[in-house]
């Protein structure tokens, strides 16, 4: 496989909900339940979609914007725009391209793809449309933490080699969350979709006679700050941690020499009642000073998210599961065309709340958020 088919979108695609909506119709309805089914009763998952509707833009208007443009730096690279493709693990469940046809997608649109440990398509194969366009945006691998440091120093080497330019660790999904919709679909891999970049075997769980496989068993092998110090020592690629939603670990994380964070309650998918991202990161941005690079996902849909994400404090943001229907409703053409849409939709809000450039979105181009949304509140 090298280069993905061409389809034709569907009729009447003029925003990211609409792919949604095309989308389920072509999709496998377990397989539909692990893509948008959150933890328990998805009140996190629905909270972070309301958290940026509840937000308000206070417009500036008369400003002078001639030459306006989208450019952010991060990780000391100049993008062309904020948006990043967020890890979604094993996409040939809802195209047969899966994620070789994202990464063209993105490479096209200029924007930046950070790939899942649980990809479904050689790790390498994903790294060359990447690569091949200089225009495309980073090109990032996201970690799971697997206690076997010489599968985990191979995988990093195989990263490396390939061209990939940064990690990202998913810190806060240790075991999954209670994911009732999921489990009421019956979803299960099927037999032809595996992740196909981690080889080996896990090792089995020694557990004792009344021990817990959670406690006994899973939590032992869990990620700690120990491993995050052996992956700064074990790779020279920058490294963020995704899934970082408190203030005292996100320090810890600036102290233990982490260059990035991402700031995530994973969709909704992993420990429901969470605060949604939108709550979450105006404290982290405030803890860790201006120039921590720190992101956002959860809950993106519209160039409006994209601008209030900015003027809360993020550095740019992931797109997560409007993408996949994209994906799973034209491939590499629609995903190419929701990052379109969405470049074109936050062109647009800029344009008309006087922002010529993505730094002049700050604080004070929102209307103050505790007088309409509660969940929006600071907690300090």
């Amino acid at each position: 496989m090298t280069a993905p088919r061409i389809e034709s979108l569907p009729d009447g695609i003029v925003n990211l909900a609409d792919f949604e909506r095309a989308a389920e119709a072509r999709v496998d309805p377990a397989s539909w339940a692990y893509l948008n089914g959150g933890a328990a009763d998805e009140l996190t998952r629905d909270a972070n979609r309301a958290a940026w509707d509840a937000l308000r833009l206070h417009p500036r208007v008369l400003r002078e914007l001639g030459h306006g443009h989208t450019r952010v730096r991060l990780l000391g690279r100049e993008l062309r725009h904020p948006v990043l493709l967020a890890p979604i693990a094993y996409q040939r469940l809802f195209h047969d391209d899966g994620e070789l046809a994202t990464a063209h997608a993105a490479a096209a649109q200029e924007a930046g793809l950070i790939l899942s440990a649980q990809s479904s398509v050689d790790l390498r194969e994903v790294a060359a449309p990447m690569l091949a366009d200089p225009a495309a945006g980073p090109l990032w691998f996201q970690l799971y933490w697997r206690d076997d440091r010489d599968f985990m120093q191979d995988l990093l080497q195989r990263v490396q080699a390939a061209g990939y330019q940064a990690l990202v660790l998913t810190v806060d999904a240790p075991v999954h969350g209670a994911r009732d919709r999921e489990r009421r679909a019956g979803f299960q891999l099927p037999p032809h979709i595996r992740a196909v970049n981690l080889g080996g075997r896990k090792q089995p769980l020694d557990l004792q006679p009344g021990q817990s496989a959670l406690f006994d068993g899973l939590m032992p092998r869990a990620a700690t700050w120990a491993d995050v110090d052996w992956l700064r020592a074990h790779s020279p690629l920058p490294l963020l941690l995704k899934g970082v939603t408190h203030v005292d670990d996100a320090r810890d994380a600036l102290a233990s020499g982490v260059d990035g964070l991402i700031v995530s309650n994973h969709g909704g998918r992993t420990l429901d009642t969470l605060p949604p991202t939108a709550a979450l990161l105006p404290p982290l941005r405030a803890a860790l000073g201006p120039d921590v690079p720190l992101l956002v996902d959860g809950g993106i849909r519209r160039g409006t998210d994209v601008l209030k994400a900015m003027a809360l404090g993020a550095h740019a943001v992931l797109l997560g599961r409007p993408y996949v229907h994209a994906l799973a409703a034209s491939g590499a053409l629609g995903v190419a065309q929701a990052l379109r849409l969405l470049r074109d939709e936050l062109e647009i809000a800029m344009a008309l709340t006087g922002c010529k450039t993505l730094a002049d979105a700050g604080p004070a181009l929102l209307w103050p958020a505790t007088s309409l949304h509660p969940c929006l509140e600071d907690p300090r």
